[in-house]
């Protein structure tokens, strides 16, 4: 079975607190909260357990709090693959309108990075790797640790054989974007404002989303997943472009639906899916991870039922 590696170099410990109605400026009294080990691999990796797919996780912990992480790994079978570091792992602030569901986040500078840390953690990929592996680069990057990271590991995993599934933004996307073609991610999933800022331009009609996408399957990159909030997501690759549409979902929380997606696309290349079934996947663990606190899937009849009730919409050419 293919295995999946994912990676976190800057997780958190994700304290949610759900509000009747958030109003900048004033006086709130928290309906209730909660407190998850997190950060983008990390919750890519525990939705993945949940369907049944083994998963690794790795990247950098503070020593001094990393109890969450080592209980929620256990808890779902994922297998520990994270360095220790001296300190704390960052605290990340979720205040979720219990009205809308809309999430403000917080996110709280992470730790300080040694470079024998990061080659320690560089080193264990190398170890994880076999030829089919699937490795999920995730989210933001630490203090002490220089935007090209993303981009120096694909190029020391691809010629292992590793597929790379890309979820980052800002100067860490742009390297990885523009690396040479031997080092260019399998897949990537922006989001719209993320696309946005690597192409330095409004997108505001889905035809722009859709060019800037089946740009970046031009440059070598087999799989564009562009996540749409609401809307949905756009798949793009060589031989064509869907548009996944949600389907109708309890909204509880959207904190990590991002992330959920991401897993769901990565399920769907671990069982050999085609475009078409993959966005249905990934628009399924999206959604079934709305009506959820956490990064938790419901029950797998649950997941295949959403996944049955998304509508892809191919794409022209003049789409």
């Amino acid at each position: 079975m293919t295995r999946v590696v994912t990676l976190t170099l800057n997780p958190a410990l994700d304290r949610t607190v759900i509000l009747d109605v958030l109003r900048p400026g004033h006086v709130h009294r928290a309906r209730s909260t909660r407190s998850d080990a997190g950060g983008k691999g990390v919750n890519v990796a525990a939705c993945l357990a949940d369907w049944g797919v083994p998963v690794a996780a790795a990247g950098l912990l503070g020593q001094d709090n990393a109890g969450p992480f080592e209980a929620l790994l256990a808890a779902k079978g994922i297998a520990d693959r994270f360095v220790r570091i001296p300190g704390e792992t960052r605290t990340n602030l979720k205040l979720v309108d219990g009205t809308g569901g809309d999430t403000t986040d917080i996110n709280l500078p992470g730790l300080a990075v040694e470079a024998g840390s990061l080659a320690a953690v560089r080193a264990m990929l190398r170890e994880a790797v076999e030829p089919g592996t699937l490795v999920v680069l995730a989210g933001s990057l630490p203090g002490g640790v220089a935007a090209p990271i993303y981009a120096e590991i694909a190029a020391e995993l691809r010629p292992l054989g590793a597929r790379l599934v890309l979820d980052a933004s800002g100067p860490a996307l742009a390297a990885a974007l523009a690396a040479p073609a031997a080092a260019l991610p399998f897949a990537v999933k922006p989001n719209r404002h993320e696309l946005e800022e690597w192409a330095g331009r409004s997108l505001p009609d889905r035809a722009d989303v859709v060019a800037a996408a089946r740009g970046l399957v031009a440059r070598g990159i087999p799989l564009v997943v562009v996540s749409l909030g609401a809307e949905g997501a756009l798949f793009a690759s060589a031989d064509g472009t869907d548009l996944a549409h949600p389907p109708a979902t309890r909204v509880t929380s959207t904190v990590g639906a991002g992330d959920a997606l991401v897993a769901g696309l990565v399920a769907g290349l671990q069982a050999g899916l085609d475009r078409t079934a993959t966005a249905r996947l990934a628009l399924a663990f999206a959604a079934g991870k709305l009506g959820l606190a956490g990064a938790n899937l419901p029950a797998r009849d649950t997941v295949l039922a959403l996944a049955a009730a998304v509508r892809v919409e191919p794409l022209t050419a003049s789409a």
